[in-house]
């Protein structure tokens, strides 16, 4: 069990070590609480936009109060929050910056410190869910100061008398309201320095206890004191509610604020429990499961009745109800959410209805939100994250509206290209989407993995007429399936394939990838995809997938993007595992009765491409969707097919993992023989009962008990009946 001491070990600069053409991760080190509604992030390069910390910088430019979920997604609502002394020579960031010792500071999830060797102040940071509590410590004899930076319309006011600095800040960044706002408060323990207090124009200071403008950068200085405290609360509601939530906060001490951050992620790391001899890849696990609990972010507060309030940025108002934002379903239904119906429940169901909330007042569900509808990458695929918790037993008094959502959004086209599917007409027309579209292959296979996400609700709700419909519509993958090359291709509306195909052509048809890597997204049917062929075929193709040399064209793009860099960096094959389209490839093997192969390239990905460093992941991480890619696999299964409820069964990485379950029971898993030589599982058993199947069910997994998997160094090679591969709808089982 992790206590306080091992979550200070948690380096949040994992994956941190990035540029926008190449990623080891594309993360932030954020400091926050789980799911809180903002993140803390150390500042230490703004000349670099969205690339803004880099764990190799020795600058430190402030601590910056964000929501950005993605480099490529950018920054909304940004504060950024700078302690300083003395004088200030020029008042932009590349003259007032400081030095700090990288090696030194202090990175956790709960906890921030770091060191201003030119100014000599030492300031620590707590979070809470709706802000935190910023701790300064000034060394020299020299007026301390806290700078406030932000970019956008704003209105700052100082209140002298009661030590507190209200205003609001406008950077909607795509919003769909251009004038959001966010709201904050600040409240301090020293006493305000009001003729020494104002903002800079031209590097001059004009001292002011009130701001309007664009771009402040806002001084307040206080009499000579060696610590100033500062507890900070936002809102994106009113003045009146960052004040609610900052009432909330502010008779707290900066350690009473730091434990309670600190037990908050301790109550969600604890939920797995590691036993291994390699502790780096201890580290490792955490660190990621830790990036698990991050996205999606509340983007709701709690009224004087603690009863949630949110604001609607298409009606412009505050209204009653949960939501939440910073999240790409594209990414996270892979992994994030199947992790969540294992061991966060409450959670889990109050994201659904912050979703559900968004369909009620977009008319579409999500697909990219951030703060509101932002129309990224293919398909719906949110609707993965509704069936999944359907099939599994959750939120089931919303799936009834769920349904309707689902239906609306498979069935109308929007006026807006942010909403709903693109080319829902023409994928309902002609079976497929045709290659007028940009990426139609990846939207023909997600919208009929969609179709088969809405029949398993259906299902579950009895509509027997509606399952049968979507059931069938969802096979239209093989619509685009060209048998001769045994490649998803693009089809125009006449019906013919694209003339001047490439295997490892990467865009035009297909997204961040080739027919390789987006190829296979049959995920609820690849028993239908193996029929054609038969099994021989298939596994020939997915051997051939793996040691095919990571070539790519760049036609579709006119240029290398960054993906293509880090699939050649690293030459797994055309194993892209540095992209979501790729996670489920090397699970592929068990459909044809062949889980030797899954097992030694699962461990390979595992144990090659993952570490608790600044070059953490083989590519972009995502909202937790490559971390959670390494959690399931790591653990020894995986859900190649959100909706199915059940598991794929790989490798175990570790000694022994205790997994607490939402439910109250415990699951063991066990790897027997486990050494870092043994690529192979000889065999499993589920409660000491023999388990021959190449899947684990969900209602197996929630019952807890003993998952033992028993390791070899050669593979153990024998026929699978149909009964024991995993789920396909083209088997019926």
């Amino acid at each position: 069990m992790l206590h306080i001491e091992d979550l200070l070990q948690i380096d949040t600069r994992q994956g941190t070590n990035n540029q926008h053409t190449f990623s080891h991760g594309n993360c932030l080190p954020y400091t926050g609480v789980p799911f809180g509604m903002n993140h803390f992030v150390v500042q230490t390069a703004d000349q670099r936009g969205s690339w803004y910390f880099n764990p190799h910088d020795r600058t430190f430019q402030g601590i910056r109060l964000t929501h950005q979920p993605s480099p490529w997604m950018g920054d909304f609502s940004q504060l950024l929050l700078a302690p300083t002394a003395g004088h200030v020579v020029k008042s932009d960031l590349f003259h007032h910056q400081s030095s700090y010792r990288t090696e030194e500071a202090v990175f956790s999830p709960f906890y921030l410190k770091v060191k201003q060797e030119r100014y000599q102040i030492t300031t620590e940071f707590s979070p809470t869910t709706y802000g935190g509590v910023l701790q300064s410590r000034y060394l020299k004899n020299s007026q301390p100061g806290l700078f406030i930076r932000s970019q956008g319309p704003s209105e700052i006011a100082v209140d002298v008398a009661n030590k507190t600095v209200r205003g609001y800040i406008t950077n909607a960044s795509g919003s769909e309201d251009k004038d959001f706002k966010m709201y904050f408060t600040l409240r301090f323990d020293q006493a305000i320095d009001a003729a020494t207090t104002g903002y800079y124009t031209d590097d001059a200071l004009v001292p002011s206890t009130t701001y309007a403008g664009t771009d402040p950068i806002f001084d307040i200085r206080f009499p000579a004191a060696e610590t100033l405290t500062t507890h900070l609360a936002t809102s994106f509601l009113s003045q009146d509610q960052a004040d609610l939530n900052l009432s909330r906060i502010e008779n707290d001490s900066f350690d009473t604020i730091k434990q309670a951050a600190a037990d908050k992620w301790l109550s969600y790391l604890n939920k797995i429990e590691i036993e291994n001899r390699n502790k780096e890849q201890i580290k490792t696990f955490y660190a990621c499961l830790y990036r698990t609990c991050l996205f999606p972010q509340k983007f709701y507060e709690l009224d004087e009745a603690n009863q949630p309030q949110h604001y609607n940025t298409l009606a412009k108002k505050v209204q009653p109800g949960y939501l939440y934002t910073n999240n790409g379903f594209w990414d996270t239904y892979k992994t994030v959410y199947p992790l969540y119906s294992l061991i966060a429940h409450e959670e889990y169901e109050e994201m659904l209805q912050g979703y559900l909330q968004s369909y009620r007042e977009a008319g579409f569900l999500p697909k990219w939100l951030s703060p509101d509808e932002r129309g990224m990458m293919p398909g719906t695929l949110i609707d993965a994250v509704i069936a999944d918790a359907a099939v599994k037993g959750l939120a089931t008094d919303l799936m009834p509206e769920f349904l309707e959502g689902m239906l609306a959004g498979a069935t109308t086209k929007s006026a807006s290209g942010n909403y709903g599917r693109r080319g829902t007409l023409d994928y309902l027309k002609y079976g497929y989407v045709p290659l007028d579209y940009h990426e139609s292959v990846n939207h023909t296979l997600d919208y009929a993995y969609s179709d088969f996400c809405i029949s398993q609700v259906a299902r579950v709700l009895g509509k027997g007429d509606i399952q049968a419909t979507y059931q069938k519509q969802s096979r239209n993958f093989l619509n685009i399936f060209d048998a001769n090359t045994g490649f998803m291709r693009a089809k125009d509306k006449e019906g013919n394939f694209r003339h001047d195909f490439k295997h490892d052509r990467w865009g035009l048809d297909y997204a961040e990838g080739s027919t390789w890597q987006n190829g296979f997204a049959t995920y609820h049917d690849f028993a239908a995809l193996i029929a054609d062929g038969g099994e021989r075929a298939f596994f020939d193709k997915l051997t051939t997938l793996c040691n095919t040399p990571p070539t790519y064209g760049v036609e579709g793009y006119g240029f290398e993007i960054h993906e293509m860099s880090e699939m050649a960096a690293v030459d797994f094959g055309q194993v892209a595992l540095s992209n979501q389209p790729s996670f489920h490839l090397p699970y592929l093997f068990n459909y044809v009765g062949k889980p030797a192969s899954t097992q030694v390239v699962v461990k390979q990905l595992m144990t090659e491409l993952f570490n608790a460093g600044w070059d953490g992941f083989p590519g972009d991480e995502d909202n937790g969707s490559m971390s959670g890619w390494y959690i399931f696999s790591s653990l020894g299964f995986y859900p190649v097919c959100p909706g199915s409820g059940e598991y794929v069964l790989g490798i175990p990485l570790f000694d022994k993992a205790t997994v607490h379950l939402a439910n109250g029971k415990t699951l063991v898993v066990e790897a027997a023989g486990n050494q870092a030589h043994t690529n192979f599982v000889s065999e499993v058993a589920l409660n000491e009962t023999p388990h021959t199947a190449l899947a684990i069910q969900h209602e197996s997994l929630m019952a807890g008990g003993n998952l033992k998997f028993t390791m070899a160094l050669a593979p153990v090679d024998r026929e699978y009946s149909n009964a024991e591969k995993p789920f396909s709808l083209t088997t019926n089982h």
